[in-house]
């Protein structure tokens, strides 16, 4: 870790301000902070659980959420103690952050999952079968830094990586200008002089999901049915997330933010740091004329630019060949071409990815340009 008298962190230099709970812009009339009463910690929302804000189909609603580190109990439940290690003063440390820390919220450190989700929210009149459509329209950063955690016996290299003893938090910054935004993280922060790194910033939430049904809330890690931790970068603005809704009024919920991270997130996290979210709840009807998937069961996504199947699976070899069938689902009903000529295209054209390993539930994307398909007659 980087030494408690470290150089004081100038927020104002970094172009993002500090946006506390309720400050700042809110670009919807529905908001949800990540108080301790709206928010659960390494669990996910079930069918029993009451929803902390109600709304309408086509709504658009603006959610705070957390990044889990700083307030994790390896890191001392304290983010105002964690992060003035790095230089961060503690009046730039998001109270609600502190008050979830501070809540007695119960949190078990081995058996539940780190992530702080916000949530659930019902959307009235999703019903089982239906799709629950969820497009991001706007990410905005709540502060300029946060981590990159690795623990022993996670991530891509379990039992290689770290080779240090203990877990290893890696402090990044966030920076924004007229030229665009980029994080940073020191290649050594006792001595300036060595430089730093510096790469894209890409906001996105690596959860976003609907509750199961039943009484017993899943844990957050691995991704599934509802979504959950899905951690596919693509999903930032403008993405649209398509669920099947699999209890009465959906119960959607959102966590996990992140300011950048690429494909895999070996580490075991990427830049983890908290984001406002405003996002647009649609509910596509079960029977709905040219439904998006066509009776999918599984989630999927699309840009502007592209369609995103996805594929989940213990297994990773299971989690491509999971995405392959998507992608074909997908081309067969969205656009009614045949099967083995989707499946050529796929293998012409076709771009495959890992979106990570390390959610114990692995997952590949794909991306699927649109404009490849604009001289296809979609079927009626």
């Amino acid at each position: 870790m980087t030494a408690i008298d470290s150089p004081l962190l100038d927020v104002a230099a970094t172009g993002f301000p500090i946006l506390q709970p309720g400050h700042g812009a809110i670009a919807s009339t529905t908001y949800v902070p990540a108080t301790p009463d709206n928010t659960l910690w390494g669990r996910l929302p079930c069918e029993a659980d009451a929803p902390c804000a109600v709304v309408r189909p086509g709504s658009v609603v603006t959610v705070d959420t957390l990044s889990h580190e700083g307030v994790l109990e390896d890191q001392g439940r304290n983010p105002v103690e964690f992060f003035g290690r790095y230089g961060v003063g503690g009046g730039h440390v998001l109270d609600d952050a502190q008050q979830v820390a501070d809540s007695g919220m119960p949190h078990d450190f081995d058996d539940d999952g780190p992530h702080l989700v916000t949530g659930p929210i019902a959307v009235a009149g999703a019903r089982p079968g239906d799709l629950l459509a969820i497009t991001v329209l706007g990410l905005t950063p709540r502060v300029p830094y946060g981590m990159v955690s690795a623990r022993h016996g996670f991530g891509a290299l379990p039992g290689e990586m770290p080779s240090l003893p203990g877990p290893l938090f890696t402090f990044a910054t966030a920076h924004a200008d007229s030229h665009g935004a980029w994080g940073r993280m020191a290649v050594d922060p006792a001595d300036p002089s060595h430089g730093s790194l510096r790469f894209p910033l890409r906001p996105f939430l690596g959860v976003m999901g609907v509750a199961v049904s039943g009484n017993e809330r899943p844990h957050s890690v691995p991704p599934g049915r509802h979504g959950g931790n899905i951690d596919i970068s693509l999903l930032g603005e403008g993405a649209t997330l398509y669920l099947p809704v699999q209890v009465d009024d959906a119960l959607v919920y959102f966590g996990d933010p992140h300011f950048a991270q690429g494909d895999g997130e070996v580490a075991l996290t990427a830049f983890e740091a908290s984001l406002r979210a405003t996002v647009k709840l649609e509910v596509v009807p079960a029977g709905a004329a040219l439904r998006p998937g066509h009776g999918r069961v599984a989630p999927f996504a699309e840009t502007a630019d592209h369609l995103v199947p996805i594929g989940l699976d213990k297994d990773l070899n299971e989690a491509m060949r999971d995405c392959v069938r998507c992608a074909l689902d997908l081309l067969v009903t969205d656009y009614g071409i045949d099967r083995h000529l989707a499946m050529a295209y796929l293998s012409a054209a076709g771009d495959f990815a890992v979106s990570q390993v390390v959610d114990d539930v692995k997952g590949v994307h794909a991306k699927i340009r649109k404009a490849d398909f604009l001289e296809v007659r979609r079927p009626r």
